[in-house]
């Protein structure tokens, strides 16, 4: 693939800044989008997120542990990097997925309480 070095507008400051053939290249390797923010808006944003709080948490689809920006709620579907990466934030997959989790979830509350009345004696 040919690349060229192109100006580009960064979405944070207005900013025009270039973005040169060899970042072109490594971008293209990692199988990234264009940078939407200069090199400086960047790295400042890299030191907001470096001191932004963690929170514990298990991703909802492979159960490996992680740590997300928000503080997971129970009702919500929380994925690791690797789960959340591959369908895409939107993509018809990921909500098919997020809908099949709501049924199991509807399905397990429903035998919970089902459970609960047997154990209480009103069935």
């Amino acid at each position: 693939m040919f690349f060229e070095d192109k100006v580009l507008t960064c979405k944070q400051c207005s900013c025009r800044f270039v973005f040169s053939v060899s970042e072109q290249e490594f971008f293209s390797k990692k199988e990234f989008t264009d940078p939407v923010r200069c090199p400086e808006c960047r790295a400042a944003r890299r030191i907001n997120e470096a001191q932004r709080e963690m929170f514990p948490a298990v991703c909802t689809t492979c159960g490996k542990e992680t740590t997300v920006p928000f503080q997971p709620a129970d009702d919500r579907p929380v994925f690791c990097r690797n789960c959340f990466k591959p369908a895409g934030w939107g993509d018809r997959s990921n909500q098919q997925a997020l809908a099949n989790l709501e049924v199991e979830k509807e399905n397990g509350n429903q035998e919970r309480d089902y459970h609960n009345k047997c154990n209480a004696g009103i069935l």
